[in-house]
């Protein structure tokens, strides 16, 4: 029975690739010449460090436009407020992956209510959904493409 699977990844490799980008570029700009402004990052966790909080929001832009550019969902961020300690300002960034639970039920439901002749279940942070033609599948796909979810998701393992 044919069936796919729908997650929400975001490629390690291709994040570091981002960050280092951003950094590259905060490194080369006039208005941040003398200023100690980094990001660090930890898994799925970036730290933006900097003098100010104009110059975070610059680091946020530039991130944010090097994520884009390697193919990363910008709106799997999830930007927490800013804190300051000492003379320095940091905000932190969430990247989100897996589908949630809440998420995925919505998902879910949003499949049944299009009464579509695929039937959709929870399997941790993915969901499974199978059909008994190709057809449905893609169908089901172009919906949820079409529909505004709050995280990107990728449709993965296809099988026949």
């Amino acid at each position: 029975m044919p069936s796919f699977d729908i997650v929400s990844e975001v490629d390690k490799h291709e994040l570091t690739n981002a960050i280092d980008q951003a950094s590259r570029v905060i490194t080369n700009r006039y208005d941040f010449k003398g200023v100690d402004a980094r990001y660090d990052r930890k898994e799925f966790e970036i730290t933006m460090i900097a003098d100010a909080e104009s110059q975070l929001d610059s680091m946020l832009d530039a991130l944010r436009s090097s994520l884009h550019k390697n193919g990363i969902g910008i709106s799997c961020l999830e930007v927490k407020n800013v804190k300051t300690f000492g003379k320095q300002v940091k905000k932190d960034i969430l990247v989100r992956t897996g589908v949630e639970i809440e998420l995925a039920k919505k998902i879910v439901k949003m499949i049944k209510d299009e009464k579509m002749k695929v039937q959709a279940s929870i399997q941790g942070e993915q969901i499974r959904v199978t059909g008994k033609k190709r057809d449905d599948l893609q169908e089901c796909m172009a919906m949820l493409r079409a529909s505004d979810i709050e995280i990107p998701l990728q449709y993965t393992n296809f099988r026949d």
